[in-house]
């Protein structure tokens, strides 16, 4: 029981750094655009080597223990491919117009920090459109991100379920690239309402998808095998670590590179890659 709730904490406390993206943009004076593109790419890092060179591995691993090498190889790419095709379905069922990664420039939010000058209700009925046009673009936004980090929540817990240690290097690169996910929500939230407290609000909600997926994942192993991740059969783990592999694998090359060059200068997204993935190998051999 332990183990569970390590892990579903490790889930909790990455969907929550939705709220840090929130906190920045509300309260630091100037936006580091370096910092997210440096963090981001390091979150894709951190995800890219640890599915090829772990969790793809264990899951092959697990399903040769099942079905023998021939069919187990064959059954670990089908469950990668499968875990892609998964989470590009969900991607695809997002509206492409509101886009959780985003990024959004200085003159935008610079206002999220100025305390005496919130936005004003404008009154006019193009103001009145704009501001609807607004709030619904921050909770489309915060939805599609929610619906993003619901398999992230799946494939935290079930890797933290397994080994503590992959869990929270997981956990880790989650967070990180919660943040610039925050300031997604937040921006057009709070432009559209004048309210930090509605901003932040929804910034939070949106990463609580990530425990809901935890949960989930929980319950399953509960209702189909009565027990803990122990419990589970070799094929069943080695087919979700393999989609987990896959899932992974998407939202680095989809997500995560593409948001870090969008905020980055030169080098900076390359070298936060190098970085996670760097990170990753030497804490993989430590433990």
């Amino acid at each position: 029981m332990d183990g569970v709730l390590f892990a579903l904490g490790l889930t909790l406390l990455a969907g929550l750094a939705t709220g840090i993206g929130s906190l920045i943009a509300f309260f630091a004076t100037r936006t580091n655009y370096r910092f997210l593109s440096i963090s981001t790419g390091f979150s894709a890092g951190v995800m890219l080597y640890v599915s090829f060179v772990e969790i793809f591995v264990k899951g092959g691993e697990a399903l040769r223990e099942a079905f023998g090498e021939t069919w187990g190889d064959w059954g670990n790419v089908g469950a990668f491919f499968g875990g892609i095709g998964l989470i590009a379905l969900i991607d695809n069922l997002v509206p492409s117009s509101e886009n959780p990664h985003e990024t959004h420039s200085e003159r935008e939010t610079a206002q999220l920090n100025e305390a005496r000058c919130p936005p004003q209700p404008q009154s006019s009925s193009e103001g009145v459109r704009s501001q609807r046009k607004l709030l619904r673009m921050g909770l489309m936004t915060a939805l599609a991100i929610g619906i993003h980090n619901f398999p992230e929540g799946l494939a935290t817990f079930l890797a933290a379920l397994q080994e503590p240690g992959l869990g929270v290097a997981i956990a880790v690169a989650v967070a990180l690239h919660n943040i610039p996910e925050g300031i997604s929500v937040s921006v057009p939230i709070y432009y559209a309402t004048g309210s930090r407290k509605k901003a932040l609000v929804y910034s939070l909600l949106s990463g609580l998808a990530e425990p809901v997926g935890a949960l989930v994942a929980y319950l399953g192993i509960l209702v189909l095998f009565g027990g803990s991740g122990d419990g589970v059969p070799p094929e069943v783990m080695g087919i979700l670590f393999a989609g987990v592999a896959g899932i992974m694998v998407y939202i680095s090359l989809d997500q995560l590179l593409p948001t870090s060059r969008a905020y980055g200068k030169g080098h900076d997204s390359l070298l936060g890659l190098l970085g996670g993935m760097a990170v990753m190998a030497l804490s993989l051999l430590l433990m």
